[in-house]
């Protein structure tokens, strides 16, 4: 694994089910991410992409093979210590935002910081750092039923970076925006990944938010279909 190899996978088979019932999503996965891709990752339903994510994510475990990240075997991880990998190094942005419906946007993005047990101050700091980079500075008391859905992503951005995440896992980031939003969420991401050096990796339907990646990878039928460089991106 060289210095810039963040994840690794090699031979990933994720069998779901036993015997006439089973089903295999994975079929034998081999991917390799490097610090600083921003990669887009494409496929019909069905095609294992959204499992893949999950198994990067540590969100699941694969049946076969191995997943090494920054050079630690992953699957041989307890679930405990997969929690910490996922809470210390991972960053999660979902199609549905996620986010508590009766709490503010400064608190929303303290959540991961309230898990690592870091004090009030230092969050609220925190936080408030990571408004300002989304574009939500002066946003910080409004609950998500006052914002609109392209700042609620932000919001959800916010709270994904403010741990200063390794990789940002994006699910379909622009899945409920318009195109004009999902534009703008496209370009917060590119500059997190260039301005920042996050590692994004994106589930998305939509070539032109894939566009916006360096990267292009195709899940068809269990498998890397396809993995080539985008000439499209910015």
């Amino acid at each position: 694994m060289s210095d810039r190899t963040i994840i690794r996978l090699s031979g990933i088979t994720k069998t779901y089910g036993s015997g006439q019932a089973a089903f295999q999503a994975l079929k034998g996965i081999d991917l390799t991410i490097d610090r600083g891709d921003f990669i887009a990752v494409m496929g019909p339903s069905g095609s294992g992409k959204s499992t893949a994510m999950n198994i990067i994510g540590c969100l699941d475990t694969p049946s076969g093979g191995s997943y090494e990240f920054q050079g630690v075997r992953v699957e041989r991880l307890s679930r405990d210590q997969r929690a910490l990998l996922r809470r210390h190094f991972l960053g999660f942005v979902f199609q549905g935002f996620n986010l508590l419906a009766r709490t503010s946007a400064l608190e929303n993005v303290e959540l991961p910081l309230i898990y690592r047990r870091h004090p009030a101050g230092v969050r609220h700091a925190a936080a408030r750092e990571a408004l300002k980079q989304v574009g939500l500075e002066g946003w910080e008391d409004h609950t998500p039923g006052e914002l609109s859905g392209g700042q609620q992503q932000r919001v959800a951005i916010a709270r994904a970076i403010v741990t200063h995440p390794t990789v940002l896992l994006a699910d379909e980031p622009t899945g409920n925006l318009d195109t004009r939003t999902s534009e703008e969420i496209m370009e917060l991401l590119t500059t997190l990944n260039r301005d920042r050096g996050i590692t994004v990796v994106m589930v998305t339907h939509e070539p032109d938010m894939a566009a916006y990646a360096g990267r292009m990878i195709h899940f068809l039928d269990g498998r890397v279909e396809r993995d080539h460089r985008n000439g499209a991106a910015a």
